[in-house]
């Protein structure tokens, strides 16, 4: 989509009446281990990003000097998350729902609607409190959830490298707690770490 077209969502909603738009998006939904993290942001009307897109299409390199540049030029962003525990208990949807809430409910100054990447919000126990709408392919249409998307996973890699470093065996840093055949091999070999979700291992 052309960057025009990537404004296309945040501009019907300004004719609306929604003076501060946030785009949302979360990161982690899959993986074994660790937390699942959500971003919200609002960003200046048609701001230039060079390079911004869902964040999958995005390099690594990219997405740090991304992740930096939307930080110092948003007009508000959070991020948030669930613990591991937290995704046991309730479910991965109701968290994910769940980090997404706390990352909206975090901005400051906050946002009077919301851009949900994504077709659900709300599960059985948890909800998205604001005004809003979801967008299916969202972080590849709002430049607000491509945004969102952007800080959600370097936000969500940045912890699971602090978290090799706590549980080396585990080479967090090389597949970020997500169900590769190398993982299963150390899970095997090791037994689970405090931060692996339980209820996501019953192939093991």
């Amino acid at each position: 989509m052309d960057r025009e077209g990537m404004w296309t969502l945040e501009r019907q909603a300004a004719r609306r009446g929604h003076t501060r738009v946030c785009g949302c998006d979360e990161a982690g939904a899959g993986p074994l281990a660790g937390r699942v993290y959500a971003a919200a942001v609002i960003l200046p009307l048609g701001l230039e990003l060079p390079g911004l897109d869902d964040s999958k299409r995005v390099t690594p390199r990219r997405r740090q000097v991304l992740f930096d540049q939307i930080q110092a030029q948003a007009t508000a962003w959070a991020v948030a998350w669930a613990e591991p525990e937290e995704i046991d208990g309730l479910d991965i949807l109701n968290s994910r729902i769940l980090a997404m809430n706390r990352a909206v409910e975090g901005l400051s100054p906050p946002a009077n609607f919301a851009l949900i990447d994504g077709n659900r919000d709300h599960g059985s126990r948890c909800a998205i409190a604001l005004a809003h709408e979801t967008v299916v392919g969202g972080d590849g249409r709002s430049a607000s959830i491509a945004a969102a998307s952007i800080l959600a996973k370097v936000s969500r890699d940045r912890y699971m490298e602090e978290m090799a470093r706590r549980y080396p065996q585990y080479e967090f840093e090389r597949h970020k707690g997500y169900p590769t055949r190398r993982h299963y091999e150390l899970l095997r070999q090791y037994g689970p770490c405090p931060i692996h979700r339980r209820s996501f291992l019953s192939k093991l």
